[in-house]
């Protein structure tokens, strides 16, 4: 069965949210059901309809004391389908707790698929969420509940396009941290004379690196510490207000999907060694608007010592969340391991910290673990 033939998939949340005379909608077995045009012409009244609008209704309809119904009421109900309920099974619960060894059970694919109805684990993941059939109720509540494959699932179907999704933890540092140097040394020059800029000529520092003092190296220090501490900021602020959106999402495929590119995927497969960092693309998407803040805000100098600071902690994040689901680690990050899973198999909306609980603790989102 394709995606796209798929009958629409609602949850009893969503529902709820249709029980007055303008909007009603109810469940029977298993099915939903627009009743709205209906109510005027329901032989037994508006009233019956409306004080069991919003829920399940099956009872209701088999009880012959209350209204009896013939079997021509339930071939008319037909009439007014417009989806089914999902599953309500989760894997994400409150009584979680983590291991040092903490190895999860790999998901049968076509079994969770003839489960759920949610995503074809064997088939490209991009396409399915492009073609969604399922509320935004329904995604979000899906999409935490962790699956685990051997490898990493597609994205895409063309490998030219599968291969910019999937990026090994150790080309973050490689692209990042020669770029976090290279300002940091800028930083260290532009306070003792002016250079050409960055994309004018960028490896013009290593030219004057004879001509660096101590005196440099302290004047750029402090901004690179504030740039520790502003990544730290960055990184709780995107991850609760970016990442998880999720309250704010509108219900469309295309929202949907962006939200799925972006963290959706993190958290519907938390395991996957391929995308647990971010791609160097998706990154430097990302950091822009910042970066160009930070020249807006500060001195060139000053804005290039901040932004080596903030990119030195951005790898320092990254490959700490890489080792947080895969590694041995010594007793601190053991610690944060615990937490940061619990954020994907215990409560996904709080825990939001990868390198520290700092701003979890002062934004009360601390997650118990």
């Amino acid at each position: 069965m394709t995606t796209s033939k798929r009958i629409r998939i609602f949850t009893t949340e969503d529902v709820a949210n249709y029980k007055s005379a303008g909007s009603c909608w109810v469940v029977f077995r298993g099915k939903v059901y627009d009743v709205t045009s209906f109510i005027p012409d329901h032989p037994g009244g508006e009233d019956f309809i409306l004080k069991n609008a919003g829920t399940n209704v099956e009872t209701v309809m088999k009880d012959r004391d209350l209204h009896d119904h013939s079997d021509a009421a339930y071939d008319m109900l037909e009439e007014y389908v417009i989806g089914r309920l999902g599953t309500e099974a989760t894997t994400v619960s409150d009584d979680w707790e983590a291991t040092d060894d903490f190895k999860p059970e790999d998901t049968d694919s076509a079994e969770d698929f003839a489960k759920t109805q949610f995503l074809d684990l064997q088939q490209p993941l991009l396409w399915q969420m492009w073609q969604a059939n399922f509320s935004k109720s329904y995604y979000l509540k899906q999409v935490h509940q962790p699956r685990h494959l051997k490898h990493s699932a597609r994205l895409f179907g063309p490998d030219i396009l599968e291969v910019f999704t999937r990026t090994v933890w150790y080309v973050v540092p490689m692209v990042w941290l020669p770029i976090a140097i290279n300002l940091f040394v800028r930083s260290m020059l532009q306070f003792a004379m002016p250079l050409p800029s960055f994309w004018d000529n960028p490896v013009y520092p290593l030219s004057k690196l004879s001509s660096l003092t101590l005196g440099m190296f302290i004047n750029t220090l402090p901004f690179f510490f504030l740039g520790n501490l502003i990544w730290t900021l960055l990184e709780y602020g995107m991850h609760r207000f970016l990442f998880h959106i999720d309250e704010l999402l509108p219900d469309s495929p295309v929202f949907l999907t962006l939200h799925f590119l972006l963290h959706g995927i993190h958290h519907y497969m938390p395991m996957d060694r391929l995308r647990l960092v971010m791609p160097p693309v998706l990154f430097a998407i990302l950091q822009a608007p910042f970066t160009r803040l930070a020249y807006i805000l500060f001195p060139t100098p000053v804005a290039n010592g901040i932004i080596s600071g903030s990119f030195t902690f951005y790898v320092v994040y990254d490959c700490m969340h890489y080792a947080l689901h895969h590694t041995m680690l010594p007793a601190y990050m053991r610690e944060m391991k615990k937490y940061h899973l619990a954020h994907h198999y215990k409560n996904f909306e709080l825990g939001f910290g990868v390198t520290s609980k700092i701003w979890d603790c002062v934004f009360n989102t601390v997650l118990p673990v």
